[in-house]
């Protein structure tokens, strides 16, 4: 996060609080009347010394007192209308602003759902949470009280000068003097306390991020013995974020200190020097009973600079930790991520071929069967090629020179994929093989466009993926992935986000053999809690099986989905997914020999590219590194095994 806090210190507290402006401008007749509402009642306020001048050379020097009495009447009925338009002020901004800081929270929400899963790839998710709770909150509160006050303490403090230079001018200079020396503090104290505050904050969201990862990682903790392990981490990071905030009291209270000295001294040379006038009978004891009050009225509004200003600048950081999440491009609309400008195939460089592969023939740079050259030693070349068949079909799922690097990767990296030319026919079953680190998940992850391809194309049926809308693609493609994530909510919902109807609920339940639900305390409505913790592996992948199957997806992905299972539900698993498998077009990713026997072909991801096609027994007999992965035979010769 520290680039992130670098930007954020080149930009002033001014500008990253007007961003606010778009979410404030619905409400901004309320707090336009709120400010109004206060700077009456401030200006009430200082009504009350010129009422006491009236008391004190007017009825007390008459030693009139009924007029004592009436003037106490006068200073009650202004402390009461003072008392209630401060009232009405903070009614005038409660819900209104409750309502900006919920839209806030949703836009953000919104958005975080909308970016692409390299986003979250790189940031922390206790980051997006600290944004989204206390920073949010943080934003309400400066929005009611500190914006508002910012300008009722400026205006109370401009009206309360003018009436004391008017009162006795002297003795109003006299407390302009600290005025200076206050305005070179603030600016200095501004610099220093918003690079704490933005510091702070992020370490907030670091220590955000180490609990939940002890809370979701629980078991694991306990079944390590880490606790104490996770224990000092969390106490380091609690360690940190508590002298980062001591040294946001100190230069707090280094700057109130000094707020409040100043004017201190200003008043008592005021008092002495007042004192000595009215001796001398050139000022009255009214005339500097009312400046005195006036003074001490004007306290609050000039101590409270410190505080008001500590506040603006966590806000401003607080603005800015929000639009950095929220500046982060969305996935891009059908047509405006093409990879390639001209559309096609782009030229194919040295530098996305994978470590070792001998260049496409540069004859025919758009033809699959000229990109499957190289492949591993005892490959037949009849078997190597994603688009060896004769037709050419344009159904089914087909990867046309697509090649992938991470968006965070150095631009000269290797690929992870280097052009992959695959056709999974319509209706076809294809698993898909491949070693350790070989990027078989990345090319699944391509499909629904989890991940952008970085080059080539993917077409369903014919139709660029890239062109259609994801509500559109995600509607047509279901997947399936090898570490299951449930959601904390009952059985049933979390199946029926793939679609489909009650009917269709119990139909995908029976295909993944999770009639287990049944035997839950409510069945299908049973809560499954956090992560779905609450139920076994096995059975968290069956759900998640039944997840990908309950809408009779076109295409269907499948990430290793049987790899958690026993052989004997395995086997009941494959029997029913066969005939799901009948009537869609399927990518497989396989590990088990079990797994690749429901495909119609087999394809071997290998150095990140397709390095053969066929079907399992044509891979076995031909190919050594597809028969040492399915038998698990340490076999393999070195010159193979670095080619995985």
């Amino acid at each position: 996060m520290s680039e992130t806090c670098a930007a954020t210190q080149d930009q002033s507290a001014t500008r990253s609080l007007l961003r606010l402006w778009p979410y404030v401008r619905p409400v901004r007749t309320r707090l336009f009347s709120a400010a109004f509402v206060a700077i009456v009642a401030s200006c009430l306020g200082l009504v009350i010394p010129l009422v006491l001048k009236w008391i004190v050379d007017g009825p007390v020097a008459q030693h009139d007192p009924g007029g004592v009495w009436l003037g106490a009447l006068y200073l009650l009925l202004l402390g009461v209308a003072e008392a209630v338009l401060f009232g009405f002020r903070r009614w005038l901004v409660a819900r209104p602003l409750a309502a900006v800081e919920a839209a806030m929270r949703a836009d953000l929400y919104r958005h975080v759902q909308r970016l692409p899963v390299a986003f979250h790839d790189r940031w922390a998710s206790g980051q997006l949470l600290s944004r989204g709770t206390t920073d949010l909150m943080l934003l309400r509160m400066f929005l009611s009280f500190p914006l508002t006050f910012l300008l009722v303490n400026g205006v109370t403090i401009l009206a309360g000068f003018a009436i004391l230079l008017s009162q006795q001018w002297s003795l109003g200079l006299m407390l302009l003097v600290p005025v200076i020396p206050l305005v070179v503090l603030c600016s200095v104290f501004e610099t220093r306390y918003s690079l704490v505050a933005r510091r702070a904050q992020d370490q907030v969201g670091d220590l955000t991020t180490v609990v939940e990862e002890s809370v979701l990682g629980i078991r694991i903790i306990k079944g390590f013995g880490q606790h104490r392990s996770q224990a000092l981490a969390f106490r380091e990071l609690a360690r940190r974020l508590r002298g980062t905030e001591l040294a946001k009291a100190r230069l707090l209270a280094g700057l109130w200190g000094l707020i409040t000295t100043f004017p201190e001294l200003a008043i008592g040379a005021a008092l002495v020097l007042g004192t000595v006038q009215v001796a001398d009978g050139e000022l009255s004891a009214g005339t500097l009973v009312a400046f005195l009050s006036t003074a001490l009225a004007l306290r609050w509004p000039v101590e409270s600079i410190g505080f008001l200003l500590a506040i603006c600048q966590e806000s401003a950081t607080a603005t800015a930790r929000f639009f950095e999440a929220m500046d982060a491009a969305e996935e891009e609309a059908p047509g405006a991520s093409a990879s390639h400008p001209l559309g096609g195939v782009p030229p194919f460089s040295s530098a996305d071929r994978a470590p070792g592969a001998p260049p496409p023939n540069p004859r025919s740079s758009n033809s699959p069967k000229d990109f499957v050259q190289g492949g591993p030693p005892g490959a037949d070349s009849s078997l190597t090629g994603a688009g060896s068949e004769e037709n050419g079909s344009s159904t089914g799922i087909r990867f046309e020179g697509v090649l992938f690097r991470y968006p965070d990767a150095e631009p000269a990296s290797s690929p992870v994929l280097a052009r992959i030319d695959l056709h999974i026919r319509a209706g076809e079953t294809m698993a898909l093989v491949g070693g350790t680190g070989s990027g078989k998940t990345t090319l699944t992850a391509l499909v629904p466009r989890l991940y952008e391809a970085s080059a080539g194309r993917i077409t369903l049926d014919g139709e660029d993926i890239a062109q259609m809308s994801r509500e559109r693609l995600r509607g047509l493609v279901a997947v399936a992935f090898e570490d299951p994530t449930l959601f904390s909510t009952s059985v049933g919902e979390n199946v029926l986000m793939g679609g489909g109807s009650s009917a269709d609920l119990e139909r995908a339940l029976d295909i993944a053999q999770a009639g287990f639900v049944h035997r839950l305390p409510q069945g299908v409505d049973t809560q499954v809690g956090e992560q779905g913790l609450s139920l076994s592996g096995g059975q968290r992948q069956r759900l998640a099986l039944a997840r990908a199957v309950v809408g009779r997806p076109r295409f269907l992905i499948l990430d290793d989905p049987l790899s958690a299972l026993d052989v004997h539900t395995e086997a009941l698993v494959e029997a029913a997914l066969r005939r799901v498998l009948q009537d869609t077009t399927a990518l497989v990713v396989a590990h088990r020999p079990s797994t690749v026997m429901l495909a119609d072909r087999v394809a071997l991801l290998s150095g990140g590219r397709i390095a053969a096609v066929g079907t399992h027994q044509e891979l076995l007999r031909g190919n050594a590194e597809y028969a040492w992965l399915m038998s698990g035979a340490d076999e393999l010769g070195d010159e193979e095994g670095e080619g995985r």
